[in-house]
C-alpha cells in the first residue's frame, strides 16, 4: 500500500470514516437512548431516566470550550485512538456497577464520563473529515457518514437491546445488561486498534510550538470571538437549535413508551421486540435514507435540498402519533411506523450536518467552530429531553406525541429562511 508525500498510507476514505462515524455514534446513542431501556428494565422511573440520561449529554453541548485546546496538543489522531481506549475501560466499569446497591448513580457518574470522552472524540473525528476531505468529497462522503453514525443507533438500540431481551429469560436483567455493556468495551478496544492504523495523521509542526497558558486562553477566546461574529450566526444558530428541537422531546420517550405497559397508554413491547423493530427494519430504513440524502443534496445542492430535508426529517414524528392513539396489538404497524420515521430521520439528518460544515465551520479553526455548531445543535436535543418525562407523566403519551408535532412548527419557520453565507461547493481556506 502507498503513502503519500505527509507519509499517510493512501486509504479510500470510506473506510476509515465508515468506522469513525460509527465509534462517534455509539457513545452518544448509548447513553441517549439504550441507557434508558435499561434503566427501565431495572425499575428506575420515566422521570429520572429521562432527566439524568439527558443531563449528562451536556457534555457535548460543552465540548467548543476545550476543542481550541485539542488543535494545540498531539494530533487528532492521538485523541481518536485515546479517547475509543478510554471508553471501552469506561463501559467494562458501568457493566461491573451494575449489580452494586447504588448502581443507578455510579452508572449514571461513568457515563457522565463517557460522555465526555465521547464529547472529545466527536470534535477530533469531525476535525479528521473536514480537515482530509474538500468540500466536493465531504458532500459525497455525507451520506455514509450519517449512515455509519446512525448504524451505531440502530446496532445499540436495536441488535444489542434484542440481545439483552433474549439474555434477561436465562440471566436475569442484571447479568443480562452487565454481558451488553461489556460487548460496548470490547467493540471500542477493537476501535481503538483499528484507528490506530487506518487514519490518516496531520502535520505535526504545529503541535512542535511551545504553548503558554495566556496563549491558549488567547487562543480560545479568538475562538469563541470568531465564531460568534460569523456572518449572520444568530440566525444559523437558531436553525441548529430548532431543526431536531422536536426529536428532543420523541427520542427520549419513543422507546419508552414501546416498552411501557397497555394500560399505562404504552404498546407493551418486550425488550426482544424493540431491538428486533430498531435493528432490522430500522437499520435497513435508515441507511437508505442516509445515502440517498447524499446523492440528492449532491445533485441539486444543499440550499435548494434543504426544506425537503427538513420535511422527511420532522413530519414522520407523526407515526409515534397514531401509535398512541390506536396502540396496535400486533407488530406490524410497529415495524412500519419505524421504517417511516427512521427512512426520514435518515434522510434528513444528513442536510443539518452538511449545513454546519459548510455554512459555518469554514475559516481559521473550523475543527473547533464545528463543534461549537455541534455542541450547540445537542442543547437543542439535550433540554427538550430534559423534561420530556416530566411532560408525559403528566400528558399522558397520546398528548405528549401531539405536542411533539406541535414542536416540529419551529423547524419549518426557520428552514425557510436560514442563509447561506458562504457559496456552495467554494473551499474556504485559513
Amino acid at each position: 500500500m502507498g503513502k503519500n508525500n505527509s507519509g499517510n498510507r493512501l486509504v479510500n476514505p470510506i473506510l476509515w470514516i465508515s468506522t469513525l462515524y460509527f465509534a462517534m455514534g455509539m457513545p452518544f446513542v448509548t447513553i441517549n437512548a439504550v441507557s434508558g431501556i435499561m434503566y427501565k428494565d431495572m425499575g428506575i422511573s420515566d422521570a429520572q431516566i429521562t432527566f439524568w440520561t439527558a443531563l449528562i449529554m451536556f457534555s457535548w453541548t460543552l465540548k467548543p470550550l476545550w476543542s481550541p485546546f485539542l488543535e494545540i496538543y498531539k494530533t487528532k489522531k492521538f485523541f481518536v485512538v485515546s479517547t475509543q481506549f478510554a471508553i471501552g475501560i469506561l463501559f467494562a466499569l458501568v457493566a461491573l456497577s451494575l449489580p452494586l446497591p447504588g448502581f443507578f448513580k455510579y452508572s449514571i457518574a461513568l457515563f457522565a464520563i463517557i460522555a465526555f470522552c465521547g464529547a472529545t472524540h466527536d470534535i477530533v473525528a469531525d476535525g479528521t473529515y473536514i480537515s482530509f476531505l474538500t468540500n466536493k468529497e465531504q458532500a459525497k462522503y455525507i451520506g455514509w457518514q450519517g449512515a455509519f453514525y446512525n448504524l451505531a443507533k440502530i446496532i445499540s438500540s436495536g441488535a444489542l437491546v434484542y440481545f439483552a431481551g433474549v439474555l434477561e429469560k436465562t440471566k436475569g436483567v442484571t447479568h443480562a445488561w452487565m454481558i451488553i455493556m461489556g460487548i460496548y468495551a470490547m467493540v471500542f478496544f477493537a476501535l481503538a486498534m483499528y484507528h490506530s492504523w487506518v487514519l490518516p495523521k496531520e502535520n505535526t509542526e504545529k503541535q512542535k510550538v511551545k504553548k503558554t497558558a495566556g496563549n491558549i486562553r488567547q487562543d480560545l477566546m479568538e475562538v469563541i470571538t470568531s465564531f460568534f461574529t460569523k456572518p449572520k450566526i444568530l440566525w444559523c444558530i437558531l436553525f441548529i437549535i430548532l431543526y431536531r428541537f422536536a426529536e428532543g422531546f420523541a427520542i427520549k420517550i419513543a422507546p419508552l413508551f414501546f416498552k411501557a405497559p397497555r394500560s399505562s397508554g404504552g404498546l407493551g413491547l418486550s425488550t426482544s421486540d424493540i431491538g428486533l423493530i430498531y435493528g432490522t427494519y430500522g437499520s435497513a430504513a435508515f441507511i437508505l435514507g442516509s445515502v440517498l440524502a447524499g446523492y440528492f443534496i449532491s445533485a441539486r445542492g444543499l440550499k435548494k435540498s434543504l426544506i425537503w430535508l427538513c420535511c422527511a426529517f420532522n413530519i414522520p414524528f407523526v407515526v409515534y402519533a397514531l401509535l398512541a392513539h390506536y396502540q396496535p396489538t400486533d407488530l406490524m404497524p410497529v415495524a412500519v411506523a419505524v421504517v417511516v420515521e427512521y427512512f426520514g430521520y435518515g434522510f434528513g439528518f444528513v442536510g443539518l450536518m452538511l449545513y454546519m460544515m459548510q455554512q459555518i465551520a469554514p475559516g481559521k479553526h473550523k475543527t473547533a467552530h464545528y463543534a461549537f455548531a455541534t455542541g450547540i445543535m445537542n442543547l437543542g436535543v439535550m433540554i427538550p429531553g430534559m423534561f420530556s418525562g416530566m411532560i408525559s407523566d403528566w400528558v399522558g403519551y397520546k398528548i405528549f406525541f401531539i405536542w411533539v408535532l406541535i414542536a416540529t412548527i419551529p423547524a419549518f419557520l426557520v428552514t425557510l429562511f436560514v442563509p447561506f453565507p458562504y457559496t456552495e461547493n467554494k473551499e474556504v481556506h485559513s
